[in-house]
């Protein structure tokens, strides 16, 4: 292979050109084209370390599993050789679920971190780009994916919009016909991404059912995004079998029981996606079977996704006590298993792809081989990939950029009450707690806004329809989100992907929306009439065209400017406000909605 050429996917030839030569390579009679010698091996198909080994590689796939030394007895010595000087080899990881739009970068952009995290293929839902672009978003994003260094396979989004049009405007419309086409036009599309309108799912809604009968007939698996365990039998009956929302021990029992995959989520502590450790409870203190179970991202910015990758969720998987190579396995082998790609990812048998990471004895990542290639040595990219993704980058089209169709922007907050009120108020819940919680407050007339927003631990948080349908704006009362002075907004409000904005002072909350017109989306803080931080993402108002190291500290310092305007909700739970498929009341450009009742209702009724 030439340093000059693009490493991707598609790079490692398919397994049935090649297995002459695997085996032609295992038995001694070809050379191999690489030797990964002195190692352990990390066994994900017997839960074991196996001592003294070695791997050899030819045409980007493992030929063989030998002791360590085999090489020398070659008539003819191995292209390259590698010492790993005792150190531990293990498959590559495989995240079974997660948005890459969640990082604010392109799947070409995503890879670097993925990488360096020893994550090698990814299945991801990219529902995101496709709430505002449709199908052509979801082309692009695998447009992208094709020309990544990774393995990336698309689930497809099943949800667009999430909810009726009644409750939300989207820029999609992914309707199963779609979905359908989408499954036949585009081998990556391996599956159907979550079905986040479980109510409706459960209660037999007719275009749901007909989504999810895309994949069904096609043989592909289903998805699934479902909180309460009254849904868990009807559920599994409508034909999903994984989901990634298992937060308790008690659904996760659920779940394994109803036949469906548990893709055990963990996530930065302070976010709201930190499930584990209570959800793998059900492994380690109800005793049930691993072998369904999984460990996946679902999502990171780009400054956790260096920090906290599925390399990271697995060791939180160990730290809750689960054996370290069983753990490793929930990581890669099972994932794999559960896609039907158990033969060619997630283990260090014959005939897999060359996906192999060198860890340390703390599980750290110091290598990582993509398809036999070393793009990741000593936790460093490597020339090549370097290369790669400074210069091989996929490059969105025009279209791609010019998604942010604001209209003229109306008043920011409601109108003062005249009369006494009460106000239906999000108040946030827990830290780390994906729910908001849906309160009532009685106010009095009052002079100005001010007395109602420091009496109870106010602001005003509106959401505006960014796709040039309507120009809709609707507002809200967001209690306990801790700013007390100037404005925080985002064009990532999940999942129509409208703007969110929250503040205190209508004049900063202008310039945010404004700031994130004027850029074609982002996320922004302003404060005293000044832009403190902006993450610019220009295309579909989702992703930076930046590389993952750049986007790593523009968030890095977003997240800096955030805490110190006092917000208690980190940015990435505060792009959730709108999403109105989870408890108990969300925020769309149509108005206040309680969930799962699924029933709107105003900000002030009558007192």
């Amino acid at each position: 292979m030439s340093n000059d050429m693009p490493i991707t996917r598609l790079t490692v030839p398919p397994l049935h050109a090649v297995t002459r030569d695997l085996a032609a390579t295992a038995g001694g009679g070809r050379a191999p084209d690489l030797v990964i010698t002195g190692a352990r091996i990390l066994s994900t198909y017997s839960d074991r370390i196996l001592s003294d080994r070695e791997i050899w590689i030819a045409h980007g796939r493992i030929a063989a599993v030998k002791p360590a030394g085999s090489w020398r007895r070659l008539t003819a010595a191995p292209a390259q050789l590698y010492d790993a000087r005792g150190g531990l080899l293990a498959p590559g990881l495989v995240d079974p679920h997660l948005h890459i739009e969640s990082s604010m970068m392109t799947a070409c952009a995503y890879a670097e971190a993925a990488l360096l995290n020893g994550t090698t293929t990814i299945f991801c839902d990219s529902h995101e780009i496709g709430n505002v672009a449709d199908v052509a978003g979801i082309e692009w994003m695998l447009q992208d994916a094709r020309q990544a260094p990774l393995n990336i396979f698309l689930t497809v989004p099943s949800t667009v919009p999430a909810t009726d049009p009644a409750f939300e405007t989207a820029g999609g419309d992914l309707t199963p016909a779609k979905i359908g086409a989408l499954f036949d036009n585009w081998p990556e599309a391996v599956a159907l991404g979550e079905k986040m309108d479980f109510v409706p799912l459960c209660l037999g809604d007719s275009r749901s059912h007909a989504v999810v009968a895309e994949a069904l007939k096609r043989g592909r698996p289903v998805s699934g995004h479902v909180y309460g365990r009254e849904f868990v039998a009807a559920y599994a009956a409508s034909g999903v079998t994984d989901t990634h929302e298992a937060v308790t021990r008690e659904i996760a029992d659920d779940l394994i029981e109803a036949g469906i995959w548990v893709f055990l989520r963990g996530g930065p502590p302070t976010t709201p996606w930190h499930s584990l450790p209570a959800a793998i409870r059900a492994v380690t203190e109800w005793g049930a079977s691993p072998k369904r179970v999984c460990v996946c991202t679902d999502d990171r910015d780009a400054d956790d996704l260096f920090l906290f990758g599925q390399d990271w969720v697995v060791r939180q998987a160990i730290a809750a006590g689960i054996p370290p190579a069983q753990a490793w396995s929930m990581g890669s082998l099972n994932p794999a298993t559960r896609f039907g790609m158990d033969g060619e990812l997630g283990g260090l048998g014959g005939g897999r792809r060359a996906d192999i990471v060198l860890l340390d004895d703390d599980r750290q990542v110091r290598n990582t081989w993509y398809g036999g290639a070393l793009l990741v040595e000593d936790r460093k990219v490597t020339p090549i990939l370097d290369r790669q993704l400074s210069h091989g980058r996929y490059r969105y089209p025009p279209a791609a950029y010019r998604t942010m169709r604001l209209g003229p922007l109306a008043d920011l907050t409601p109108p003062l009450p005249r009369d006494p009120v009460t106000a239906n108020v999000i108040r946030i819940g827990r830290p780390g707690d994906i729910a908001l919680l849906h309160e009532r407050i009685n106010l009095a007339p009052a002079p100005d806004w001010r007395t109602h927003l420091d009496a109870h631990d106010l602001c005003f948080v509106t959401v505006l329809e960014r796709h040039g349908r309507h120009g809709h704006a609707a507002h809200g009362l967001l209690q306990g989100f801790g700013l007390t002075d100037g404005a925080v907004a985002s064009s990532v409000g999940h999942d129509a992907h409208n703007v969110i904005v929250a503040g205190r002072d209508p004049a900063d909350m202008r310039l945010a929306v404004e700031t994130i017109r004027d850029a074609g989306g982002g996320v922004v803080v302003v404060a005293q009439g000044r832009v403190q931080a902006l993450v610019k993402l220009p295309v579909a108002g989702l992703l930076s065209d930046e590389r993952a190291t750049v986007v790593a500290e523009q968030t890095r310092r977003l997240k800096q400017a955030w805490s110190a305007l006092g917000c208690r909700m980190p940015y990435m739970g505060f792009n959730l406000i709108p999403l109105s498929v989870v408890p108990d009341i969300r925020l769309t450009d149509r108005g206040l909605i309680t969930v799962p009742a699924m029933r709107q209702v105003p900000l002030f009724e009558t007192a």
